[in-house]
């Protein structure tokens, strides 16, 4: 068993291998704070046939008993399907990861992160990105150069805080996540508050010290250990197919492959490459030439022609310069039964975004293993069918990059949306269908949604778009792309994508094929963005320059009201038979919070107003000088009457208190049902209540 340990921050953070599976290619044990992970890293002997890609897979398992909790679900405690948390994180380890292995590997290479221990105040997503990154040097498979990753936040001050807890990332203005290796920065995930674009810089420079420093680390433990290369094997291409394309395919065809739709671009290299294997036929048949090379070297010939073009030249496969943004169109309402919708269109982009607005019991409780149990009330779902991509398939649920668009959207809003605190009791739920994409969807539902929010009338604290830059670089010089489209996304070198308003940022993410990106290059491309993002939120505003006065008259209407806490029991009654029953007799929803608030929702106010009446009645606290018009005689005695005063409580009226003359009967003045007028004129130190009718006479 070998270890090495270093400082970060003031604590001390421990690399382990030998100890724990070591039957697998490199296993890795990483313990910091109170985290213990486990990352192993396999290759398959024999290559995976038939794949145009890199076939990595990385997974992160969070357990349960990691965090000393059993599954809560009474039927199944096994971890099943891993929760969104859990898929987003694997998606963390497998960004910065791939672009530093070698181009070309048909090697199927398995990342496994597996959570042993925690005690569930941070996440551990970061710490599974460097623990993935130190087994596969542990693992001997090849790779460009170690990877590290870090959390950022930022505390009331405006200061940054390495690896923040939940609730201090909750709080403060910052959740930034940063990877890259020891020379630059390759992957960002970030929600904020509306912070500036300077100081999101500045963040990702503080980051980036800290991952030098766990690269080195990694480097140096390495250099202790005696690691047996891997040998993979790589895609081989016959340059004699690359001759035959580069002896056809000329400047001018591929000059020609140009247009603002996807469809077009299509039809121009369907018919290019039909001409390429028509002139060429003969030898595909006698095997002298391959089909699929002849593509494959067509394909990388228009790619390097175009990005010459933008490099060159200043233009793109549409037309465009670099910083131009596609045509715009917005439209809310369009679908005037639902709560809220908007359409947003950005090219041959489109996405229709659709609130729905419930109570806080509609709110959606998170059980994750390596977190505390929590409650959304704010969700964006993302979905992605494949005609939006003219395409015809299999629909077979939501997969990995839908979570992850949504997540991006989510996050983007989450920081203006208003709270339960803030006097907004709702549950809200904005799903973007991408109804056609040729890039940037993510953005586009971002957009979508804002419009849809401030159709349905929830008072978010500022309207939020979103936008996608590329970069092309030959080494020398660079392009920065401003709204990139799918074929740019594919071919380019960068895809940032940031969301905020005209100040400030909410929401980041980064994810480059570069082996990184210089920090002079990030801050042309967050200065490009801030210009892109305010053009497209001025298209917005001529649409919808705020939230609607009122919800939606479809949506419900919640009241609010404060009861003592050591009412609410009432209000629950045994078994939770009264508030079961005000919520039948009502056709309302009723939630109550620990602190005694009450939240009734109703489709109308009428019946929102009915059960919060009955709910006072219920949790009335007698106060002297109180009046009521409506009691009820209940039991009429020889001294009295008494008399149900609110429902379910009832007090005497002493016949000396029925009227101002002397009444010799309680009969001759009360009869049993009687709807008569009380005051509370007194409470005995057993907190019996006094009622009187002739003072309330006395009074009108």
């Amino acid at each position: 068993m070998k270890e090495y340990s270093i400082d970060i921050n003031g604590e001390k953070l421990t690399f382990q291998t030998g100890k724990l599976a070591n039957m697998i290619d490199g296993s890795c044990v990483v313990t910091f704070r109170n985290e213990i992970l486990l990352a192993t890293a396999g290759m398959s002997k024999e290559p995976r046939e038939g794949v145009d890609f890199f076939p990595l897979m990385c997974e992160f398992q969070p357990k349960y008993y990691a965090t000393g909790k059993i599954k809560g679900s009474r039927f199944m405690k096994r971890e099943g399907r891993p929760p969104e948390s859990a898929i987003l994180t694997s998606r963390l380890i497998d960004r910065p990861l791939r672009p530093m292995f070698p181009k070309g590997m048909q090697n199927e290479v398995q990342i496994i992160v597996t959570l042993l221990q925690s005690d569930a105040t941070r996440s551990v997503g970061t710490l599974a990105i460097t623990a993935a990154s130190m087994a596969v040097q542990l693992s001997g498979i090849p790779i460009e150069a170690p990877v590290a990753a870090v959390r950022v936040g930022m505390d009331e001050n405006g200061e940054f805080i390495l690896d923040p807890t939940f609730e201090q990332a909750e709080k403060g203005d910052l959740d930034l996540v940063v990877a890259g290796s020891e020379d630059a920065i390759m992957m960002v995930e970030a929600g904020a508050r509306l912070i500036p674009d300077e100081k999101m810089i500045a963040a990702l420079e503080f980051a980036h010290g800290f991952i030098k420093k766990l690269c080195r680390a990694q480097s140096d433990f390495v250099a202790t250990l005696d690691i047996k290369p891997k040998e993979p094997t790589f895609q081989e291409h016959d340059e004699a197919n690359k001759e035959a394309v580069d002896s056809f395919i000329t400047d001018e065809m591929l000059d020609s492959i140009k247009g603002i739709g996807k469809k077009v671009l299509h039809e121009k290299v369907e018919e290019i490459e039909k001409a390429l294997l028509e002139n060429f036929a003969e030898k595909i048949e006698n095997e002298e030439l391959s089909e699929k090379e002849l593509l494959y070297f067509f394909e990388k010939k228009w790619a390097d022609r175009m990005r010459h073009n933008i490099l060159e030249k200043n233009v793109r496969l549409d037309g465009r310069t670099p910083d131009d943004i596609r045509p715009l169109s917005t439209e809310v309402g369009i679908l005037p039964r639902t709560h809220g919708s908007g359409l947003f269109n950005r090219g041959q982009t489109q996405a229709l975004s659709v609130v729905t607005i419930g109570s806080p019991s509609d709110a959606q409780l998170i059980d994750d293993p390596d977190r505390p149990e929590f409650s959304k009330y704010y969700m964006h779902h993302y979905n992605f069918p494949p005609y939006s991509v003219g395409e015809v398939r299999m629909l077979r649920g939501t997969n990995r990059r839908e979570i992850g668009h949504g997540m991006l959207g989510e996050r983007a809003l989450e920081y203006v949306m208003p709270t339960k605190e803030e006097g907004f009791p709702y549950t809200v739920r904005v799903v973007s269908e991408i109804l056609s994409c040729n890039g940037s969807s993510s953005m586009a539902a971002t957009c979508g949604s804002t419009l849809a929010l401030m159709d349905a009338g929830v008072p978010i604290k500022s309207p939020i778009a979103g936008v996608a830059m590329g970069l092309v670089t030959d080494g020398d010089q660079h392009k920065v792309l401003t709204d990139i489209q799918a074929q740019e996304d594919f071919c380019g070198d960068m895809d940032l994508k940031v969301c905020g308003d005209e100040n400030g940022i909410t929401s980041l993410q980064m994810d480059i094929k570069l082996k990184g990106l210089s920090m002079d290059l990030l801050k042309e491309a967050f200065a490009k963005a801030k210009i892109g993002r305010t053009k497209i939120l001025e298209n917005m505003k001529a649409t919808i320059a705020k939230p609607r006065e009122k919800l939606s008259e479809f949506a419900p209407q919640i009241i609010q009201i404060k009861i003592p806490e050591d009412k609410i029991r009432i209000v629950i009654g045994k078994g939770g038979e009264m508030i079961q029953g005000l919520c039948l007799k009502y056709k309302v929803k009723i939630d109550l919070d620990d602190d005694g608030t009450v939240y009734i929702a109703a489709d109308n106010t009428g019946d929102a107003e009915g059960a919060k009446k009955e709910i006072e009645s219920l949790t009335y606290e007698p106060k002297t000088g109180d009046v009521f018009d409506n009691a009820v005689v209940k039991n009429i005695m020889d001294f009295g009457a008494f008399v149900e005063y609110m429902p379910g409580q009832e007090a005497l009226v002493h016949i000396s208190e029925i009227a101002d003359h002397r009444v010799k009967s309680v009969t001759d003045e009360l009869k049993e049902g009687q709807l008569v007028k009380v005051k509370i004129i007194g409470i005995d130190h057993l907190g019996r209540v006094k009622l009187s009718i002739k003072a309330v006479n006395s009074r009108d």
